[in-house]
């Protein structure tokens, strides 16, 4: 501990990490100070009981807006409209030769498909943003005019989000999209903390549960930053090569191969994928669209509300095994899905070749590539696996320990901010080395 103080002194001793660490803060500030900006026409009661109907989903969408959504601010939507936008894009890039070769050209090929993404974040946020109100219809007080203005704010917050995402990622520390959802978690933190400290002096939950509960989130953590940095050493041996008298090549190296190669993204994607069939049945639940529906299908509206409840119980995790299962495969899929993109067994075998390296006992070439395909394949095989069983355990753990007010312990929020906070701490490891100063992790 007392080594990782020394290295933060050290961080900010440098100008240049100092100054990103600040403006890392200002944004932060920024975002909470936004986030309790309130949308105008909005009964709070209504949609406080309205919520609780809503069950999980609610609380895990309002976890990752920072409550923003419960107090139907201006960042209601948070950043989840890029968060779809960005696996449609993905998914269409599998599907559409073109977009595949414009992600081979390098710098420009990465920022003409994220300026595609954000145009896309906008329409996915203006759909959002009416589905959301269809939702939450029955707190909703304003006219017609009112509804799009309110509209218009939510895709507005989206888009501002998007750019303070931009800023931190080129002048601060971390990727961005992460540390705002990193963000909207943690301010979760200290009302979650006040509530469970409540339940306690009311006796409605004792020491023993708190101490189940903080017991299970250290064992936690302590898994989730093993897995983060668990890796897999493939050694690579460089050729002699002698060009006129200097002799190079020659030594030994390793190509470390992440066990979790995809970080925290695969169970973000799954979260907005795994989610969709319950935000859509609840959209439908609203008196309008029950309305059209049950006039369509010549059917009663109590008949039409009951099944978009039921459909929205079968696909909302924790509510079902079903759905909690669907959610497990999710994960493991995306984990797969996101590996492969970003790591690429072929072009790691070519670049190994035409620098004179080959992994003993392995041919260069297409055997090299076989090679790291397999390994990859199995190594992510256990990454993905303690990625689903961390995603699923959000809904489990609150029953086991009798404390349902902390919702960082037991899934998808603790595994986001630990692997932020990690991926934010080996950036500050990478400025500190470049410096020659010693770092956090070693």
């Amino acid at each position: 501990m007392r080594e990782r103080l020394a290295a933060l002194g050290q961080a900010m001793r440098v100008p240049d990490i100092r100054k990103r660490l600040v403006f890392l803060m200002v944004m932060f500030g920024v975002y909470v100070g936004c986030a309790h900006v309130p949308l105008p026409g909005i009964d709070k009661a209504a949609l406080e009981n309205m919520f609780r109907a809503t069950g999980g989903i609610g609380d895990l969408l309002d976890a990752f807006s920072g409550g923003s959504l419960k107090r139907f601010s201006v960042l209601a939507l948070g950043i989840m409209p890029y968060i779809s936008a960005s696996i449609i894009m993905q998914l269409l890039a599998m599907a559409i030769p073109a977009l595949e070769e414009l992600q081979k050209e390098g710098e420009y090929g990465r920022r003409k498909i994220n300026a595609w993404t954000k145009y896309l974040t906008i329409g996915v946020a203006l759909l959002q943003s009416f589905g959301m109100l269809a939702v939450f219809r029955g707190a909703f007080l304003g006219n017609t005019m009112l509804m799009f203005y309110v509209v218009l704010m939510m895709v507005g917050g989206t888009a501002f989000l998007m750019w303070i995402a931009d800023m931190i990622t080129e002048h601060g520390i971390g990727q961005g999209v992460s540390i705002i959802i990193f963000a909207g978690i943690v301010t979760r933190m200290p009302q979650d903390i006040a509530h469970t400290i409540r339940l306690w002096q009311g006796g409605e939950i004792g020491v023993a549960n708190i101490a189940f509960l903080a017991a299970i989130m250290i064992v936690t953590v302590y898994l989730i930053v093993k897995f983060q940095q668990a890796q897999r050493k493939i050694p690579v041996q460089y050729a002699r090569r002698v060009r006129g008298h200097r002799v190079y090549g020659g030594q030994s190296s390793y190509l470390p191969l992440r066990v979790n190669q995809a970080g925290v993204m695969p169970i973000i994607f799954a979260i907005s994928v795994a989610m969709f069939p319950a935000q859509i049945a609840g959209a439908l639940t609203a008196p309008g669209p029950v309305g059209k529906i049950s006039g369509f299908l010549n059917v009663s509206e109590e008949a039409v509300s009951r099944a978009m409840f039921s459909m929205r119980q079968f696909f909302s995790p924790g509510e079902n095994h079903f759905a909690s299962m669907l959610y497990f495969l999710l994960v493991i899929l995306f984990t797969y899905f996101y590996t492969a993109v970003t790591f690429n067994p072929e072009q790691i075998a070519e670049n190994l070749q035409k620098n004179g390296g080959a992994i003993p006992g392995i041919r260069p070439g297409s055997s090299t590539r076989d090679y790291l395909d397999k390994i990859l394949y199995r190594i992510t095989l256990a990454g993905a696996l303690f990625l689903g069983v961390i995603a699923i355990m959000q809904y489990y753990v609150g029953d086991i320990t009798g404390v349902t007010t902390f919702t960082l312990v037991g899934g998808t929020s603790l595994l986001i901010v630990v692997g932020v906070a990690l991926d934010t701490m080996q950036q500050i490891e990478a400025q500190l080395l470049m410096r020659h100063y010693r770092g956090f992790l070693k």
